[in-house]
C-alpha cells in the first residue's frame, strides 16, 4: 500500500466525534485534552480540528466517544443527481485502493431524501463509478468487515461526507466476554463515573453490578488504562496514510499505574450475574483490583466513611409499580442510614420510582440508556440533615 507524504500527518482536518446524548460536554473536554482545536459542541457530537495524531489519540484515549469521523466534504444538496455528482467528483483514489472493500453508512433527516438506505446506495454507486471511470474496475462492497467505511449525514439539505476512523463503535473496548441483563454501554458507564466526580483514589462501589461495566471502567480510569488498550483494530489502520510508528508511540505514551489500586467493590444478588461479571473482570486483567461479593444491597455495610457509590437499579420491566417503589424507598433509606459521607448516584428511567428514594438530589443529568431516557441523580449523604451539616460548616 502506497504511503502519502509524512507531512500529511501534520495537516489539520475537520473531524466529528460522536457520543451519547448528555455526554457532549465531557467529550469536548477530552477533545481539548487530546489536542483538538476549534471545538464546537453539537447534539450527540463534538466538532473539532486536529491532525493525524489527534485522530489517533481520540480513538485510543477517549472514554466518551463512540466513533471519530474525518470530514472529506460538506456541501448543499437538493437532489439525488447532485448528491451522486458531488461524491463522484471526489478523488477516491487518495482515500482507498481498488483492492480494498467498502461500506457506506448513512444518517438522513431531510424532506428531500427520505430513505437513508437509498442514500447509502447512491453514495456507494458514485464511489464505485469513480473507480470504474479511472481504472475500469470497481471496489467490492463488504457490509460485515469492510476495509474502508464512509459515512454520509444529511440534515435538511446539508450533507457531510466523512471517513469513519474507528470502525466498530468505540464503546466496544474488547474486554467484554459476556453480557448480563440490560448491560450498560461502556461509554455511558464511563460518562456516569466522570459526571459523578469520583477522584479515582477513594472507594468506588457498585452494589448492583450486573456484568461489571461500571467497575471495569472505574478501574481503567484509576489505573490510567486507555479504553482502546484491548481493541484489536481501528479502521484508520487500513488507511493509505496510516503511520504505524506514530500510533505505536501514542500507545506507549499511556501512563498505566503499577503497584497502586483504589478499592473497587461490586456486588449483586444474582449469582449468574456475578459469574458474568467475574469473566469480564478477568478478561480486563482486573481480578486483583476489583472485589466481588454475592450480597443484597440491604446487607452492605461499608467500612469506610467516604467514597462514591453508583447504582443502576431495575427500572420496572420485571417489577410491579408497588414493588419498584418499595425497592427505591428501601434503597434511599439504606443509603441515608449506612452511607453518610458518601456521594451516591442513581440512574433510572422511572421518574416516579426515583421520587420514592426520599433524598434530595444535588445533581441531575439527562442521559440515555439505550432508547430509555433516564435521570442520573447525585446525592450528598450526611449524618442528620443537610441543613444541620451546612450550619456546622459555617460555624467552623
Amino acid at each position: 500500500m502506497t504511503r502519502k507524504d509524512p507531512a500529511d500527518s501534520r495537516q489539520h482536518h475537520h473531524m466529528i466525534a460522536k457520543t451519547l446524548a448528555g455526554l457532549e460536554d465531557l467529550l469536548a473536554r477530552e477533545v481539548k485534552a487530546q489536542g483538538g482545536q476549534d471545538i464546537r459542541i453539537e447534539k450527540r457530537a463534538v466538532r473539532f480540528k486536529g491532525n493525524q495524531e489527534v485522530l489517533y489519540r481520540m480513538n485510543y484515549f477517549s472514554r466518551t466517544a463512540l466513533r471519530i469521523l474525518l470530514i472529506i466534504s460538506e456541501f448543499q444538496v437538493a437532489s439525488e443527481e447532485e448528491l451522486y455528482d458531488h461524491v463522484h467528483h471526489i478523488d477516491w483514489r487518495k482515500q482507498m485502493t481498488i483492492k480494498q472493500s467498502l461500506m457506506v453508512d448513512s444518517v438522513v433527516y431531510s424532506d428531500v431524501f427520505r430513505h437513508s438506505h437509498y442514500v447509502a446506495l447512491k453514495v456507494k454507486d458514485a464511489i464505485a463509478d469513480h473507480f470504474r471511470k479511472h481504472t475500469s474496475l470497481r471496489p467490492s462492497v463488504n457490509t460485515r468487515q469492510p476495509d474502508i467505511r464512509v459515512h454520509i449525514h444529511i440534515a435538511n439539505r446539508r450533507a457531510t461526507l466523512a471517513l469513519d476512523s474507528s470502525g466498530e463503535s468505540l464503546h466496544k473496548r474488547g474486554y467484554r466476554q459476556a453480557h448480563g441483563v440490560a448491560s450498560l454501554n461502556e461509554v455511558l458507564a464511563a460518562g456516569m463515573i466522570l459526571l459523578s466526580g469520583w477522584d479515582g483514589k477513594s472507594l468506588f462501589m457498585d452494589p448492583m453490578c450486573g456484568s461489571g461495566t461500571l467497575l471495569i471502567e472505574a478501574a481503567f480510569m484509576a489505573l490510567g488504562i486507555p479504553p482502546g488498550h484491548f481493541r484489536n483494530r481501528f479502521m484508520f489502520q487500513n488507511w493509505m496514510n496510516h503511520d504505524p510508528e506514530l500510533f505505536n508511540k501514542i500507545k506507549s505514551s499511556a501512563r498505566i499505574q503499577t503497584g497502586y489500586a483504589p478499592e473497587i467493590f461490586g456486588s449483586d444478588l444474582s449469582g449468574d450475574q456475578l459469574k458474568i461479571c467475574k469473566k469480564n473482570i478477568q478478561r480486563a486483567g482486573l481480578a486483583d483490583i476489583v472485589t466481588l461479593k454475592k450480597l443484597s444491597f440491604s446487607d452492605i455495610r461499608p467500612e469506610q466513611t467516604s467514597g462514591t457509590i453508583i447504582i443502576n437499579p431495575p427500572y420496572g420491566e420485571r417489577f410491579r409499580d408497588a414493588d419498584l417503589e418499595t425497592l427505591y424507598r428501601e434503597m434511599g433509606s439504606h443509603l441515608k442510614r449506612y452511607f453518610a459521607g458518601f456521594s451516591a448516584w442513581i440512574l433510572s428511567s422511572n421518574l416516579k420510582a426515583l421520587k420514592h428514594v426520599g433524598l434530595h438530589p444535588r445533581f441531575k443529568f439527562d442521559l440515555y440508556n439505550g432508547e430509555l431516557k433516564c435521570k442520573f441523580q447525585g446525592y450528598d449523604l450526611y449524618q442528620g440533615s443537610r441543613k444541620s451539616k451546612t450550619s456546622t460548616e459555617n460555624e467552623i
